[in-house]
């Protein structure tokens, strides 16, 4: 089984990521944690650059999308494929619909580059994804508090918004994969949710 994690930044991925490993390896399943962009040495790399806070040069949306894509081919090619082959569950903190809610609804890149990058590239797409929902004022306050913001939580909170709002029009659009659980919960409540979808 794939599992995916989505969301905007301070929605508590991490958390619920961290509970439902735990659950599972309870349960005596093969387990592998994971993240994008990164997830391998090199893919780790590319994340380096996409978060780093470049003054002296500005990174162009169709670069950041392009380096995304050059993580998770690797990400997959190293990782979920073998991973998922060998009969374990694969947790990825965010995958494609990140692309799809930052770079196209966030950065206002067309969906057309995405399909082809997907279709090109993805040869697997989650089993079930989990979007946490919370209000972005909240997100932000909780990322702040993690400490210093990367490149991407340096955005405006306008930027956070159109984010949100493509993870909703992905979940309206596929509400058998994606599956809204609201993060202004407790930790705990958040994971029981998920809990029962998985079940």
């Amino acid at each position: 089984m794939f599992i995916s994690f989505e969301g905007t930044e301070g929605v508590g991925k991490t958390t619920l990521i961290r509970k439902i490993h735990q659950y599972f390896e309870q349960q005596g399943k093969e387990v592998v944690l994971t993240r994008e962009p990164g997830g391998t040495p090199l893919a780790e790399q590319i994340r380096s650059l996409l978060l780093a806070v470049n003054h002296e040069e500005q990174m162009s949306h169709d670069t950041e999308l392009l380096l995304i894509y050059a993580a998770r081919a690797q990400h997959l090619e190293q990782v979920i494929l073998p991973a998922l082959v060998a009969g374990k569950i694969v947790l990825s903190d965010r995958f494609t619909d990140a692309s799809f809610a930052y770079q196209c609804s966030g950065r206002g890149l067309s969906q057309e580059k995405l399909q082809l990058l997907n279709q090109t590239f993805v040869a697997k797409m989650p089993n079930i994804t989990f979007w946490l929902d919370a209000p972005i004022e909240l997100g932000m306050t909780r990322a702040r508090e993690r400490g210093a913001l990367d490149r991407f939580e340096q955005e405006k909170l306008s930027f956070f918004a159109k984010v949100r709002a493509g993870y909703e029009t992905l979940w309206q659009a596929e509400p058998e994969r994606i599956k809204r659980l609201d993060a202004t919960q407790n930790a705990d409540v958040v994971f029981e949710d998920a809990l029962q979808y998985l079940k």
